[in-house]
């Protein structure tokens, strides 16, 4: 049966505007579209096999490790058309980190891509977890009969780094993440004709709803490319199919370093090319103002620079059709209340530093099973980041973390506490502090000061290579330093200042 026919009634604004461009392309995998229809009809599929006869998952939580493509998308919506939690889980993350999000989030039920499935189905076995490949849900009869989802019903668990060290689950709902998608599609002027070029991680915010959700809330197109090759990313973007194109700072740098590698003839196409893109974004990071400057002097466009997180979605953004100013993430979206905040919470004037707090419909409802945290995140109903920015001329320029211990590196939001935790259980280590050095392509890269049990220096290769076992790649120290002691401050308190001048 078509998903199309189904007699449920779908509360959730994405399927219905689905429901109604059924022949448009959706997404664009391995060269070949996709419409609306076979992604509503796949999800359908989906669902059916999640449930399994029964009549709504309950928000029960729902892994799943699939690489960027159509099957991606058709399991994430037939998590959420099911009544379940999407539990998106990273490509780039070893045994470890899976594990540690599938205890924490409660899964009980995965899904994997055919070539993934030996890495998560023995984990999923140790756990007592349902386990399916995407061949088999999809191959499942369509339900005559969905589950009836309210907008407040919880869909999604994004793990986002925190200060207490390891990852926590941010919680959205279905209504804010329509909330997200609406807000931004309305803001960036999605349309219909539209094509979103994807390169990003589906297990990230800006992965999943700025560059994906987007697209498909506003009945436009998504084309993956994955992996990331900078040259086949050049080639698209210069074809004349992509309108839309959104990445962080780390892959300008990348793209602006294969176009100075490349032939005069083939710079001028390239150029030429993407000159004919509708808009092109940067966000995760910071963007240094010498990539931006570089960029449009190669495409002819001003990236547009915004600022959210994994608990916000998008609050700030540069305009579409007035000044974007460099260094500056721009204005409030329309439905997103901003302030500026001292130490004890007062709002600061225009001009003076202070930390940002959020509120709007967008905003994340908790942190998964951890209400102490949730409780301690907001003040007075806003949501606290964490972040500095002091307001200049109406526009918002980021200022830096309050914290030392949160590193933004080439898009994600890392723990300086979690990775510091790992390295106190290698057996030849005593003590370790980890901080942010500033990197002109990746915004921050991790070092770390490390002292050994012997008091000896170590092998760094070595230490680096038992990290990377154990740790996502982007959380590994690029750069490590055998100390005698850690530098103290008279409570005993690791000065990181310090620690950071010791790699001046």
């Amino acid at each position: 049966m078509s998903s199309s026919n189904l007699s449920h009634s779908e509360s959730v604004g994405l399927f219905d505007r689905a429901h109604g461009v059924p022949n448009r392309a959706a997404v664009w995998s391995n060269h070949q579209p996709r419409t609306y229809a076979d992604l509503l009809d796949a999800s359908a599929r989906v669902a059916g096999w999640l449930l399994d006869g029964a009549g709504d998952l309950a928000e029960a939580r729902v892994g799943f490790l699939i690489p960027p493509e159509f099957d991606h998308v058709a399991v994430q919506w037939g998590i959420w058309r099911a009544g379940g939690i999407a539990v998106p889980l990273a490509l780039s993350h070893p045994p470890r980190e899976i594990e540690y999000t599938l205890d924490d989030a409660q899964v009980s039920i995965a899904i994997a891509a055919p070539d993934l499935a030996d890495r998560l189905e023995p984990i999923g076995r140790t756990r007592g977890l349902r386990f399916g490949t995407t061949p088999t849900a999809l191959a499942t009869a369509a339900p005559s009969r969905l589950p009836d989802i309210a907008a407040r019903r919880r869909a999604q668990i994004i793990y986002t780094s925190g200060t207490t060290g390891r990852p926590k689950g941010v919680v959205s709902t279905q209504a804010s993440i329509a909330a997200m998608a609406g807000t931004l599609a309305e803001a960036w002027r999605w349309v219909p004709s539209d094509r979103s070029l994807h390169v990003l991680p589906l297990h990230h915010v800006h992965g999943i709803i700025n560059a994906l959700t987007c697209a498909l809330w506003a009945g436009a197109a998504v084309e993956f490319l994955h992996p990331f090759d900078p040259v086949a990313c050049w080639e698209r973007l210069a074809s004349g199919d992509i309108t839309f194109f959104t990445a962080v700072p780390t892959i300008y740098a990348r793209l602006v370093s294969a176009w100075e590698a490349a032939d005069p003839a083939t710079r001028s196409r390239w150029s030429a090319g993407a000159r004919r893109l509708r808009v092109m974004l940067s966000g995760s990071a910071a963007l240094p103002v010498a990539t931006l400057i570089r960029w449009e002097e190669l495409t002819g466009h001003r990236l547009l620079e915004r600022y959210g997180m994994t608990e916000i979605g998008m609050a700030l953004s540069n305009p579409m059709d007035r000044e974007r100013r460099p260094g500056t993430v721009g204005e409030p979206f329309q439905n997103v209340q901003v302030r500026l905040v001292d130490e004890v919470g007062h709002p600061v004037t225009p001009g003076t530093p202070g930390e940002i707090e959020i509120k709007g419909p967008q905003v994340f409802t908790e942190y998964w099973n951890r209400p102490e945290e949730t409780a301690k995140a907001f003040r007075d109903g806003w949501f606290m980041t964490g972040d500095v920015a002091v307001l200049e001329s109406g526009y918002y320029r980021i200022l830096g973390r309050q914290s030392m211990d949160i590193i933004k590196s080439a898009g994600y939001k890392i723990s300086a506490l979690e990775i510091e935790e790992l390295l106190r259980e290698h057996p030849g280590i005593a003590d370790a502090a980890v901080v942010a050095l500033p990197d002109p392509d990746l915004g921050e890269r991790i070092a770390c000061a490390v002292v050994a049990r012997d008091g000896k220096p170590g092998d760094v290769e070595a230490l680096r290579g038992w990290l990377k076992e154990r740790l996502a790649a982007y959380k590994v120290p690029r750069e490590v330093r055998f100390v005698a002691e850690l530098p103290r401050n008279a409570m005993g308190k690791v000065t990181k200042p310090e620690v950071k001048a010791l790699f001046a």
